[in-house]
């Protein structure tokens, strides 16, 4: 077939086009996301109840949800964390399950749940799922001239500006937070009251008689059908205060004997931008939508906006866009840097600047048109499968440079040209279908990989698979016919003039010199080499640190701050508004979350009134650290009591592979009825202390509750319940609502209660009224039938599926996690109150490590089997695979010294070059064979081989090495995710290069000496 298409260039130029003219296309239809799209295995569980502390919530809320949720098939963890007025539940599904499926039935586990849960709304179900991240979130603040209305600015930020962003084709919505609410509060005037006989109670329904509404009221006037509506005429604090209600014979107005005013209700959360108070929107975009487009049209509506409200100001925090951009050009350019290093080597190895240009042109022409077979599988462009794309830039150009090189050293021994292309092509067609196929081999194991990897790795792997095919195609069919299209008017290779200088013969000689180096010392080397590493490998693999994914460089960072105090928003404000005051000058953009949050989805998680959540983002990573370092400092000398930690922004990298858990945690779980309690909890705590006073244990959070005690006998002679005692806390403490109003689109509650809610006033001026037989009120103090008194409990109670525990944290080196599990078990148990379990990221990386194992033994399987195949032997395949021994040592050791961790991105690595490292022994072998068959010695074969082979399997090593040269360069996600499977490239490749050269021939001459193929 080859012959007969030499001749019709123009034929095989037309069909390249069509293909590359397909691809060019397909680079503008392929969607552009920062990781794949994949199904994240966890499920959340929200629970709101207001009226029920920590404690409560996990017993009359939380069990029955959690004795429910167990139940459910291929559930793989349970954790849930009750605070006072919320829960959250987390639930991990089984790696592989369908989440939609799984999603499904915690809904329905919930549902059966609910008739056996308190009087609480239903609780709220969330997917995880890569559109929840916010794309980015905008703050909007007042201007220091505009001297605006915060209030204001909050009603329109959430009436006009969320609204009209969310008309933007690319928004599926906006979340909001650090609005402003309105209230409007009634302060009885009790002497009034008192005067004219009317108790609280009466007062109350009085109010609440101006909230009037009838629904699912229908009239028929004849054939028409009509729906009957009752208008309330109290619709704000004015027109409840002229209210009318009777008092005996007189008749009031509800503004004559108390106060009614609106007013911002009391805040327990708010948000800041740089300094100033701000309204925080978190714009989620549509799972389809490219982030490009939906980057354009916010920026196109924020410079509108800019121009109609020029008293506001917009703030771009958290770009995800800004993220994807950076790390996907950031490759794009690192892709090109090795296609022009990749070209370099070419040109200085074949010496003219014919033949090199074919290797090089088929580099973008391959690229262009394995777009094309990734836009038909539905692969997205994003960092892993440009990551696959730049692995296989390397690798791509290997099978063209042995063919070039084969067919121009046929040629330059006298054979004709037209034989020497088709003959050539032929001759190593198979070997190079081989090598392209051992390399793919060793990916097929990664798509199989449990859960998330799996996923995301799968567009790696499809990635390189692609490219590799379609280079090998392009190779075989279309560099044969331009080579002989460029060269059919020669009569002889002719080398450039330049190029020609550069001569090989004394590498050749030390070539000669080393390799019968080898051969004299055979005996000893060839099992003397592997044994030493495969001791290297497994000393490596006992005490490297193991974690699930190498540090990622980030400039912007989220400081979580547990105060540890009962401290108000105010003072939660004050302490923020200092930190901000500290950060001054070092940071580019500061947004503070304090307090509660008002967003829909849990973008700021589940912070309480005495929590805060500061986002700083600094010019670059180093002063990031800095800033770290000094606000660590700070933080520790002048708010000694507070818990705090760091965090990543969230970026859907982070969600689907941040570490959940720290290091070791282990999980104290009481053996008796009693359940969690404060004392035995620091008992043991204190007991883990004394075993290890290195180990770094934060404090047990903990609160202070105000107790209000009945009387239970006064309360039965004055006739008063515990709801009348409800009552009257709740409108002391202004947290009686009697019913919400409509102002416009917004609902604004109506509160009773007083002007003070200080708590040293409650009982001493607080009083129940109650009407004696005779008609007349009687006012019963508080202090009569109630005391005050104060009690400690946890500040939140963690429980999984075995029941409550208490999560002990210890972030230690993964060296020492047995020795410390053993000292915390001792101490623990010691005490007889609690067993201990454990959890951790300790656990999970020694997983991943072991399935990676597993992976590279099923990859060496198949390459084994591959090579069976081709070389009609079982021994021949083993010379090639002990290749593989040597270099995963070598890898390991290096990275070691490099202070590279064992992680998912250098085990890749190691599984990577299994497939490519073996394909130069591959050509030599296959070389050595067929000169042995030709008649010629096994020594001469070898040195023979590798004259022939030595300067292609140099240009193939070498170009591999420079296609991942750029990743050392780190500074991004995308080149610090692969900077591991970089280095163990490199020196997998150098490695592998010498032992490909020198050692394989070794091991071959000691199995075949003595005798012939």
């Amino acid at each position: 077939m080859l012959d007969r298409i030499l001749d019709r260039t123009v034929s095989v130029t037309m069909v390249l086009l069509v293909f590359v003219v397909l691809g060019a296309v397909s680079i503008g239809r392929l969607p552009v996301s920062l990781i794949p799209d994949v199904d994240i295995p966890f499920v959340t569980v929200q629970v709101s109840a207001p009226d029920l502390s920590a404690r409560e919530m996990d017993d009359v809320v939380v069990r029955p949800l959690r004795q429910s949720l167990v139940q459910i098939n291929h559930l793989d963890d349970l954790s849930a964390t009750s605070r006072d007025g919320s829960a959250t539940i987390t639930l991990t599904l089984e790696e592989g399950q369908d989440v939609d499926f799984f999603f499904i039935e915690v809904n329905e586990r919930i549902d059966r749940a609910m008739p056996s849960l308190p009087d609480i709304p239903r609780p709220r179900v969330f997917k995880a799922s890569a559109t929840d991240i916010p794309a980015f979130y905008i703050n909007i603040t007042l201007k220091d001239d505009s001297g605006g209305d915060f209030m204001q600015m909050s009603d329109f930020a959430r009436d006009v500006i969320s609204k009209r962003i969310e008309q933007l084709d690319e928004v599926a919505m906006v979340d909001i937070s650090g609005c402003t609410d309105r209230e409007v509060l009634i302060v009885p005037d009790e002497r009034k009251l008192e005067s004219l006989g009317i108790t609280l109670d009466e007062f109350e329904s009085s109010i609440s008689a101006a909230n009037v509404s009838l629904s699912n009221l229908t009239i028929r006037d004849g054939e028409y059908h009509y729906s009957v509506k009752f208008r309330s005429f109290a619709s704000s604090a004015e027109d409840i205060a002229e209210v009318y209600f009777r008092a005996g014979d007189r008749l009031l107005q509800i503004g004559d004997v108390a106060e009614v005013t609106q007013r911002p209700a009391e805040r327990t959360g708010l948000a800041r931008s740089d300094g100033k108070d701000a309204v925080v929107l978190a714009v989620v975009k549509q799972s389809e939508a490219r982030m490009a487009e939906l980057r354009r049209s916010i920026s196109g509506q924020l410079e509108v906006f800019g121009r109609d409200y020029p008293d506001l100001e917009f703030t771009v925090t958290r770009d995800q866009t800004e993220l994807l951009e950076y790390s996907i050009s950031n490759l794009i350019v690192n892709i090109v840097v090795a296609i022009v290093l990749v070209c370099i080597v070419i040109f200085l190895f074949m010496k003219d600047f014919r033949s090199p240009l074919l290797v090089a042109a088929a580099i973008p022409v391959s690229l262009v048109i394995s777009f094309f077979v990734l836009d038909l599988m539905g692969v997205t462009i994003n960092i892993i499968s440009l990551s696959g794309i730049l692995l296989g830039v390397g690798m791509m150009v290997d099978n063209s440079i042995v063919l070039v090189d084969n067919i121009t050293a046929r040629w330059n021994k006298g054979e004709p040209l037209r034989s020497a292309v088709t003959e050539g092509t032929r001759e190593v067609s198979g070997a190079m279908l081989s090598s392209v196929l051992t390399t793919c081999a060793v990916f097929i194991p990664l798509v199989f990989m449990n859960g998330l990897a799996g996923d995301i790795f799968f567009d790696q792997a499809v990635s390189i698979t692609v490219v590799l095919l379609v280079a090998h195609t392009v190779t075989v069919m279309v560099i044969p016919v331009y080579y002989w299209a460029l060269y059919r008017r020669f009569s002889s290779f002719r080398p450039s003039r330049l190029l020609a200088k550069m001569n090989f013969g004394a590498g050749m000689r030390l070539y000669d010199i080393i390799e019968d180096w080898f051969l004299r010392n055979k005996n000893w080397i060839v099992w003397s080499l592997p044994l030493a590493s495969v001791a290297a490998a497994g000393v490596c693999l006992a005490f490297m640190e193991k974690e699930k994914l190498p540090p990622v460089t980030y400039t912007d960072t989220i400081l979580n701050i547990d105060w540890n105090e009962l401290v108000t928003i105010e003072e939660n404000e004050r302490r923020v508004a200092s930190l901000e005051q500290l950060l001054e000058g070092r940071c580019s953009q500061l947004t503070a979350l304090v307090g509660t949050q008002q967003f829909v989805l849990s973008h700021s998680g589940d912070q309480t009134i005495g929590e805060s959540s500061l986002y700083i983002k600094c010019t670059d990573a180093e002063q990031l650290e800095e800033t770290k370092v000094f606000l660590a400092e700070h933080i520790g000398r002048t708010w000694p009591l507070s818990v705090y930690g760091w965090s990543n922004s969230g970026n859907i990298f982070e969600m689907v592979f941040a570490e959940r858990e720290p290091q070791l945690v282990a999980r104290l779980r009481p053996t008796g009825d009693s359940g969690l309690q404060v004392r035995d909890v620091e008992e043991a705590v204190a007991a883990v202390r004394a075993a290890g006073p290195e180990w770094p244990i934060d404090e047990i959070q903990l609160k202070q509750d105000i107790v209000y005690v009945s009387d239970p006998a006064l309360m039965s002679l004055y006739g008063v319940s515990f709801a009348d005692l409800r009552q009257l806390l709740a409108n002391a403490l202004n947290g009686n609502t009697l019913f919400e109003i409509v102002q416009g689109n917004r609902s604004v509650p109506v509160v009773l209660g007083t002007d003070s809610g200080e708590i040293d006033r409650i009982l001493s001026e607080s009083f129940i009224e109650k009407k004696d037989d005779d008609g007349n009120t009687v006012r019963i103090p508080a202090s009569a039938l109630m005391r005050q008194t104060v009690d400690q409990d946890f500040k939140q109670i963690v429980s999984g599926g075995e029941g409550g525990y208490y999560p002990l944290a210890l972030d230690i080196p993964g060296a020492e996690v047995p020795e410390t599990m053993a000292a915390v078990e001792d101490a623990v148990r010691g005490g007889e109150d609690f067993d201990v379990s454990w959890s951790g990221a300790w656990f999970s990386n020694r997983e991943l490590v072991r399935q990676m194992m597993m992976i590279l033994l099923v990859a060496v399987l198949l390459l084994y089997l591959i090579l069976a195949s081709q070389f009609e032997s079982l021994i021949q395949p083993l010379i090639i695979l002990s290749e593989i021994v040597i270099d995963v040592g070598f890898s390991l050791a290096i990275l070691w010294i490099f202070g590279v961790s064992i992680n998912l991105m250098s085990l890749i690595g190691l599984v990577v070059i299994s497939g490519i490292v073996i394909n130069d022994s591959i050509l030599k072998v296959d070389t050595i064979n067929r000169l042995v068959a030709g008649g010629m010695e096994i020594g001469a074969a070898i040195h023979e081989a590798g004259h022939r082979r030595v300067k292609a399997i140099l240009m193939t090593s070498i170009t591999t090495v420079f296609s991942v040269l750029p990743f050392l360069s780190r500074g991004s996600m995308g080149n610090d995710l692969q900077y591991p499977m970089a280095i163990v490239i490199i020196v997998g490749m150098t490695i592998g290069t010498v032992v490909s050269i020198f050692f394989i021939p070794a091991v071959y001459s000691r199995i075949y000496a003595g005798r012939r193929r």
